[in-house]
């Protein structure tokens, strides 16, 4: 199962970078897992969650459009919603001034 988060954010720099840098994602229960050319479009993350459930988020940012995407994949039976509530959390908590709508969707 996939869940894809959307957040529509102000004009600025990148909310990516932002998260890759952010010394504090563990308080999260998030580790960043690996990042390709960061400071270089287009780029990415991949995301874990800290309690070791099966599962990632693949985060990428639109500057053009101002929009972050995060792609979260699960395998087998695993649920998402552990590592989605984290994320959203995350993402309410350290950017909020930033985030102008999030929406999430569910992909079969």
């Amino acid at each position: 199962m996939q869940v894809v988060i959307s957040a529509i954010c102000t004009q600025g720099p990148s909310i990516r970078q932002a998260i890759g840098d952010d010394n504090e994602l563990e308080k999260f229960e998030l580790i960043l897992d690996s990042h390709k050319t960061p400071g270089r479009e287009p780029g990415w993350l991949k995301l874990r969650s800290a309690d070791q459930r099966r599962g990632a988020i693949n985060v990428v940012w639109d500057s053009q459009a101002n929009i972050l995407t995060a792609r979260v994949v699960t395998r087998g039976t695993t649920r998402p919603s552990p590592i989605v509530g984290h994320f959203l959390n995350y993402l309410l908590t350290r950017h909020t001034r930033r985030l102008r709508a999030v929406t999430t969707a569910i992909v079969r």
